[in-house]
């Protein structure tokens, strides 16, 4: 089943493929002097290619959770990774399409530039296009509960579920009978979570919002007092949207 996570990336390859019809219909970067189908060919394959290399570099940031709470810092850091190979790719690429004298090493500078401002732009993009963190989606009626409350060990089952924490490889289960700990990963967990409003208010944690009690500021950073007296913190990736969403 396709999760919210693997849906994002989804996305961002559907982009790609799109902005790539688009620099072939419009010619881009000296291509127009070759035909349409040679051009929509060269282009769908090299955005693929690089939406492809992206997904990859970004899926890897994101699970060891490299610089989740400065966003536009984790893009350039993004950007970095996914343009060497690419300009490598695409130099290639390029020389098998429209020049028949081999791959002359002289050439590759020439792509250096194009390719970055192309990975910059869809890397914007991508981030734009992201689902807000606070978006939750409410089960309709009749709906079944969220997969994610058959995980809670026996003796939590029927509590009302609070938070749940990252602990190493586990998750920490904060519910209305208690705490226990269960082996998943969290990005796994928020897309079972889906039912539950709710949100990450941190890369650690995940947040049902009528468990929220109070909110408080200090340090330039927010927390949430739950139900049960635990405090939640808001990293400042999360801080805006929660605010915009009115959770404190």
């Amino acid at each position: 089943m396709t999760t919210v996570f693997q849906s994002r990336h989804a996305r961002g390859v559907g982009l790609a493929l799109l902005v790539g019809v688009f620099l072939a219909l419009t010619g881009a970067f000296e291509t127009s002097e070759t035909g349409l189908p040679v051009r929509l060919g060269y282009w769908t394959l090299m955005m693929l290619a690089g939406s492809l290399t992206g997904v990859g570099i970004s899926i890897f940031i994101e699970r060891v959770g490299w610089l989740e709470e400065r966003p536009w810092v984790q893009g350039t850091l993004i950007v970095l990774l996914i343009a060497p190979p690419l300009t490598l790719l695409v130099w290639a690429i390029s020389m098998i399409f429209f020049c028949d004298c081999g791959l002359p090493l002289a050439r590759l500078p020439g792509f250096v530039t194009p390719v970055l401002v192309v990975t910059v732009a869809m890397t914007a993009l991508n981030y734009l296009i992201r689902r807000k963190p606070y978006e939750t989606h409410a089960a309709g009626a009749g709906a079944p509960p969220p997969r994610f409350l058959d995980r809670l060990p026996a003796r939590l089952r029927g509590a009302e579920l609070y938070a749940v924490s990252a602990e190493d490889h586990y998750l920490r289960l904060h519910t209305s009978k208690g705490q226990d700990l269960i082996l998943m990963r969290l990005s796994d967990a928020v897309a079972e979570l889906e039912g539950i409003e709710g949100a990450r208010t941190h890369r650690s944690w995940w947040v049902a919002r009528q468990a929220v009690t109070g909110a408080r500021r200090g340090d330039g950073r927010a927390t949430l007092t739950l139900k049960s007296g635990v405090e939640a913190p808001v990293s400042r990736a999360y801080a805006g949207a929660l605010r915009e969403a009115g959770w404190y």
